[in-house]
């Protein structure tokens, strides 16, 4: 066990714990923890690079890693409804649509990468947004600006989480058809 993975596993470790200061309306307490696991997410993908401990397990478990927290954080946030919950449905329904291209590309035989896309990496870092501010907006009340520009990133976040909702399936269909 290297530091980079035992970064990641905290990091999935520690997610039950943020969804019960959710659910506790602890949101000053689930902010600090939140923004503690995007601290060690950037840490384990920089440790990994410069001690060269980048590991077949840390490829999976990164990305479970980010999906578990993203998940967890929209369908806790879209019940409480402190984001709109047509969001978490389109967030969440694209990690399953991407996980099911996976398993039907592994149950065929053919040989993928996984490798986030640009615009992947884009979509994540909007979705990451989207919880950071609204946890923030919710830990400090007084601070809140205007509900129109949470909505705005929740749309700019829908709108780039379909579009590389769609990229994934069309590389997957690709995939296929070249067999």
């Amino acid at each position: 066990m290297n530091i980079p993975n035992f970064l990641t596993l905290l990091r999935i470790v520690l997610v039950p714990l943020l969804v019960i200061f959710l659910i506790n309306k602890a949101f000053l307490k689930a902010l600090i923890l939140f923004a503690f696991l995007g601290l060690t997410d950037a840490l384990d993908g920089f440790l990994a690079r410069i001690l060269n401990q980048q590991t077949l397990l840390g490829s999976y478990l990164d990305p479970i890693a980010d999906k578990v927290l993203v998940t967890s954080c929209f369908l806790a946030l879209a019940i409480l409804k402190v984001i709109p919950g047509w969001l978490a449905v389109i967030v969440i329904s694209r990690d399953v649509i991407i996980l099911l291209g996976i398993s039907i590309l592994s149950i065929m035989n053919i040989a993928f990468e996984v490798k986030p896309l640009l615009v992947s990496k884009i979509t994540t870092t909007l979705q990451i947004s989207v919880v950071f501010f609204a946890l923030f907006f919710k830990a400090f009340p007084l601070l809140a600006i205007d509900g129109a520009w949470l909505l705005l990133l929740s749309w700019s976040t829908a709108a780039f989480t379909v579009f590389s909702g769609y990229q994934y399936v069309a590389k997957g269909v690709r995939l296929i058809n070249s067999t």
